[in-house]
């Protein structure tokens, strides 16, 4: 006769094995979901656009290097009653103070966008928080108001870019329209391309010293008010709380999803 000898380190793994297939069944679980896809940690993502009933949406522009157009975007958003969210690196905030503050007292929100621009995913925990605090330090010695939202340089992020933001204060934030206006393909292309990108909830981004952004803008915004769309600073569009995120990067309103449930 054959004798099977079953390791105790085996014993234990089967065990553990078959409680989680128990406590699968026990909460509904009928079978059509693999083990493994149901204990895989899920990704945390940043804000890339939000989950809005209303025509709401927000724009932004991320300013890391020149400066040569502020004012002339100042005024444009000013023409059409819009405000907005400047995403700023703190190497500009030393350099234009005076723009920062313009910025901020013609309502548009002045948020983080590091301190010195680099790939958050390739710092230290400590060296994140270093590049939040400094940037936020010098927002508010201007603007009185501490920053609350992120936007990773690049677009580069990871969970520990996420947490890290999180435990700091602050909302990681991306977007879902891209202008691409730091191509310089031209007014009509960046025209079109957020015209017939955008919808409810979504979060355009554009650059301050793009060299046809200037031009664009105006027809962007008739066209987008035409639309009946809404035009806020992403700290109105988004959901501070009670909120939970698909694997889109869509931030969903937790008691809006009760409610079309109910």
């Amino acid at each position: 006769m054959k004798i099977i000898i079953i390791h105790k380190d085996k014993i234990i793994i089967y065990s553990l094995v078959f409680i989680l297939l128990c406590s699968l069944v026990s909460f509904g679980w009928d079978g059509t979901v693999s083990v493994f896809s149901a204990i895989k940690p899920k990704k945390d993502l940043p804000i890339y656009y939000v989950d809005r009933q209303d025509k709401t949406i927000a724009i932004s522009f991320d300013a890391a290097w020149g400066n040569e157009d502020t004012d002339d975007l100042i005024k444009i958003l000013e023409q059409y009653g819009v405000k907005t969210t400047f995403f700023v690196v703190g190497g500009w905030v030393d350099k234009y103070p005076e723009s920062v503050k313009a910025l901020s007292d013609a309502g548009h929100e002045i948020m983080n966008h590091s301190n010195t621009h680099p790939h958050m995913t390739q710092l230290s925990v400590e060296k994140m928080k270093e590049e939040l605090k400094k940037c936020d330090d010098k927002i508010e010695a201007i603007t009185g108001k501490r920053p609350f939202l992120f936007r990773p340089p690049y677009g580069d992020y990871n969970d520990k870019v996420v947490q890290t933001c999180r435990e700091m204060g602050h909302y990681t934030i991306q977007w879902d329209v891209d202008s691409l206006d730091w191509k310089e393909l031209g007014v009509d292309a960046i025209v079109e391309r957020v015209t017939k990108r955008v919808t409810n909830g979504s979060i355009v981004l554009f650059h301050n010293a793009a060299k046809y952004t200037p031009a664009a803008l105006p027809e962007i915004l008739e066209t987008l008010q035409k639309q009946d769309y809404k035009i806020v600073p992403i700290s109105e569009l988004i959901y501070r709380e009670n909120f939970h995120m698909d694997h889109t990067g869509k931030q969903i309103s937790d008691i809006q999803e009760k409610t079309s449930l109910d």
